[in-house]
Formats: C-alpha cells, structure tokens, sequence
C-alpha cells in the first residue's frame, strides 16, 4: 500500500508578520493620509481580520504611533546626521532642506512627509503623536541654531518648519525632485543670509 505525503502548507494561513504589517501600514498612511484609511483598508491591506488587527495594534492611532516610530529612524530626514556643529549653520540647515526635498519627492505614491501630514489629520490622538515627532525636529533645529546664534534661533526654526511644510504639501501636489530642490535651495539662500558668518 503506497503512503500518499499529505501537503500540510496547503490550507494553511498565512503566517502574520508584525514589521512587513506595520511596513504595509504606514505606506497606506503616507500615500492617503491618516483621516482617509479605516480599519477596514488597513485589515485588507495587511491581510488579517479586525479582532486579530486589534489585538496586534490595539487599535488604528496605536498602529499610527509605531509607524511614526518606524518612520523616524527610517524616512525622516536624519537631523542628528546633517546638523553637524563642524559646519557653518546655514550649510547644515540647506542641507536638512534637501535632504527633505528628495526624501518628500522619492516615492510619487508616498510623496510628502508622513509627520508634517500627521499634525493636520482630525483624530487628537494621531494628531498629538504625530506632533510630538515633529516638535522634537523643530526642538533640535532650534538648539543646533542657538548654539552660535542665539537671538535667531526661534525665528530660523519657525523658517525651516514653514519650508519644510511647503515643500511637503508641494510634494504631496505632485510637484517632482527639479521644483522641490530649486525651492530648497531658494529658501537655502535666505537662511544663508540671516545666519551667515
């Protein structure tokens, strides 16, 4: 009698992959934005159902949280690299400027920054979270500033946020790398004379 081998991954689910869920995830937020993803594009996305959704990620602003986590240390612009005090200040802030341009503009479908969009959206709580990420960037432009020019300081980082803002909402209006980086570098020369020297 011939043993017939029973094919046992057949059937069977899929096994539930928390980082490739929350990669998923925050590209659905990135390219539509907070307000326009419900739980059910996010179960259908990931490929779970809402109970198991909910006891993952508790619930969708919880989910927003850990990818802003992910988002920091992987599609921010990375301040604590290019905010370097070896350098003249508004190199380092032109720089920060540029580096936001071709981060905001290197995905067409995911154009803009997911924290900037984060502190418009309506829900309080992904609005503070999404906040927190960003007051904690304006925090490290402002004291990079302070250092050598103190009385500038609040003024330059009101400067950088509004750009920043500008050029993520121009991203977001599908204007392309040329435009971003040319009003970047407009906006760099400005800085370069308020805190030249």
């Amino acid at each position: 009698m011939a043993h017939t081998k029973l094919n046992r991954a057949r059937g069977r689910p899929r096994l539930f992959d928390p980082d490739e869920a929350v990669a998923t995830a925050q590209h659905l937020f990135h390219s539509r934005g907070y307000d326009a993803v419900s739980i059910a594009h996010l179960t259908q996305a990931i490929g779970i159902n809402p109970p198991s959704f909910y006891a993952a990620f508790g619930s969708k602003a919880e989910l927003y949280s850990r990818i802003l986590d992910r988002y920091a240390g992987t599609g921010a612009v990375p301040l604590s690299d290019l905010l370097n005090a070896d350098r003249p200040v508004a190199e380092c802030l032109v720089a920060v400027l540029e580096a936001a341009a071709r981060r905001y503009a290197a995905d067409p479908d995911a154009a803009g920054c997911l924290v900037i969009e984060g502190v418009r959206c309506t829900d309080r709580e992904a609005r503070e979270a999404a906040g927190t990420f960003l007051a904690a960037a304006e925090g490290a432009i402002h004291r990079f500033v302070a250092a050598r020019h103190p009385d500038q300081a609040e003024r330059v980082t009101d400067y950088m946020s509004t750009v920043m803002a500008g050029l993520s909402a121009s991203a977001r209006n599908g204007h392309d790398l040329d435009r971003l980086l040319a009003a970047a570098r407009l906006a760099g020369a400005g800085l370069e004379q308020v805190v030249s020297g």
